[in-house]
């Protein structure tokens, strides 16, 4: 990977070298430096501005993109702009920064980015950040204002443009030198009490999905349901070489293609490590004979994320104790679909899946108390065997809206345009000797993206069978 020129303090200086400036400066075209931003996302975004605007009258707020976070020395981790930041630009800029500041009737926006290196300037090739020659072509402030209708500044007058005294709201990506140093005392790693609250207004007010932004979902979930097929055919290759690393790999491949890459780190876990809730490692053979668990979610280019789970025998046929795994977690999560709806509590799903779950448990012999006990606050012995929540939000992040208070998330009720997760399971560990032998090892998860709507409720992912039958069927027929 190439690093900028000099690191030898006995060679010259390119920038010194006057000859080198003057044929640097010279012979070079305009290559397309148009915008990368969305169809729909800068409208959508000033949608999403007005919105936050009413929320915070005559308070100045500064919500940061953030940069990529370094790996090492001078290499990083590929960029992904702070979500807040993006629903209320469209931008994905790094180092980028949106104010608001009051205005009659609402706030006036401007952006702040670092402007690119063009030729006949040093930092064309020497800026490994914004010089065109490193990073590719490089739209200007302007191309940019145009794109997003949006006023854009050079980020060296951000400073200026903050309040000298009195308390800024900062939000987005933390630890921005200069949100974080001024901007009415701010202090580095801290946020001030109103900045918290600013985040949480933001997560609050990113429930409600407005129309654009629910067709990106749809857009993340059909992908996503394409790259289910993707992976379902390289299981034998799978099987043969490669392992779990294979299907992670063919999945993030189709992802990066169809979309910005995989919402978050890619599930693959096969036999025993399909009880393991977060699978990421996968680093582990795909057993022909036992159980796969796949948990992915395409990430469109707007970064949008779906988060779909399904549970594929890998020899194409469930075993009788498989199914009957796959059967009982399969009624607890239409149980919990059937719950989902406009004016529903957000706790109805959870508490109709495991009713369910706890009802086959005590079937089974596997609850050490009655259901009842189980269910009540003072058992839930069930939950050793699902210790994980059943459902979140989902938007930008995977798990979004996280820093929402409890009363507008998990002691709300469900309102139309909400999109949300279902995802009960049974997670049967290996070494778990409460178990009989047959079922240790097993592990079975169903995940299907649920829009809200104003009668009811549509499931996105409805085109992935839920029935162990079904499961086996769409296998052969990819």
């Amino acid at each position: 990977m190439p690093q900028p020129a000099e690191p030898d303090p006995r060679l010259p200086r390119l920038a010194e070298i006057p000859a080198f400036l003057e044929y640097m400066a010279t012979g070079w075209g305009t290559p397309d430096r148009t915008p990368n931003v969305e169809p729909g996302a800068a409208a959508a975004a000033a949608s999403h501005r007005a919105r936050l605007s009413a929320e915070f009258p005559g308070r100045v707020i500064a919500v940061s993109a953030g940069r990529a976070p370094v790996r090492s020395n001078d290499t990083a981790y590929d960029f992904r702009p702070d979500s807040d930041f993006f629903w209320l630009t469209g931008c994905p800029v790094e180092d980028g920064v949106l104010v608001l500041t009051p205005a009659p009737g609402g706030h006036d926006a401007t952006l702040y980015l670092p402007p690119p290196a063009y030729p006949g300037e040093v930092g064309f090739f020497r800026d490994a950040a914004h010089g065109e020659l490193w990073v590719g072509s490089a739209p200007s402030l302007d191309d940019w204002a145009g794109a997003l209708d949006l006023a854009v500044q050079p980020l060296g007058r951000l400073e200026g443009a903050l309040p000298a005294t009195g308390e800024l709201l900062v939000g987005g990506a933390p630890g921005h030198p200069v949100l974080s140093a001024g901007g009415g005392g701010a202090r580095p790693g801290a946020a001030s009490p109103a900045s918290r609250e600013l985040g949480r207004v933001l997560a609050e007010l990113r429930m409600i999905k407005d129309a654009w932004e629910i067709l990106e979902l749809r857009r993340a979930v059909d992908a996503t349901v394409e790259g289910f097929a993707d992976v379902i055919r390289e299981v034998p290759t799978a099987i043969e070489r490669g392992g779990e690393r294979w299907l992670q790999g063919t999945f993030d491949r189709y992802a990066r293609t169809a979309g910005n890459g995989p919402g978050y780190a890619t599930i693959v876990g096969s036999a025993g490590h399909a009880p393991t809730l977060h699978w990421v490692r996968c680093d582990g053979p795909v057993v022909p004979d036992e159980l796969l668990l796949l948990d992915m979610g395409v990430e469109t280019r707007s970064y949008y994320t779906a988060d779909v789970t399904r549970t594929f025998p890998a020899s194409g046929t469930f075993s009788a104790e498989q199914r009957a795994v796959h059967d009982l977690v399969e009624r607890s999560h239409r149980a919990g679909l059937a719950a989902v709806g406009p004016g529903r509590a957000f706790t109805d799903f959870h508490h109709a899946a495991m009713e369910v779950i706890a009802n086959g448990l005590h079937d089974w012999g596997l609850l050490p108390v009655s259901v009842d006990e189980a269910l009540s606050d003072r058992g839930q012995q069930h939950r050793r065997y699902l210790v994980c929540g059943i459902g979140h939000h989902l938007g930008l992040d995977v798990h979004d809206c996280a820093r929402s208070s409890y009363e507008a998330y998990q002691g709300a009720t469900m309102r139309e345009g909400m999109v949300l997760t279902v995802e009960p399971g049974l997670y049967f560990h290996a070494f778990d000797e409460t178990l009989p032998p047959e079922l240790r090892g097993i592990g079975v998860r169903i995940e299907d993206d649920i829009l809200i709507t104003s009668s009811g409720s549509e499931v996105l992912s409805d085109a992935l069978p839920l029935d162990a039958g079904g499961l086996e069927e769409w296998m052969r027929t990819r």
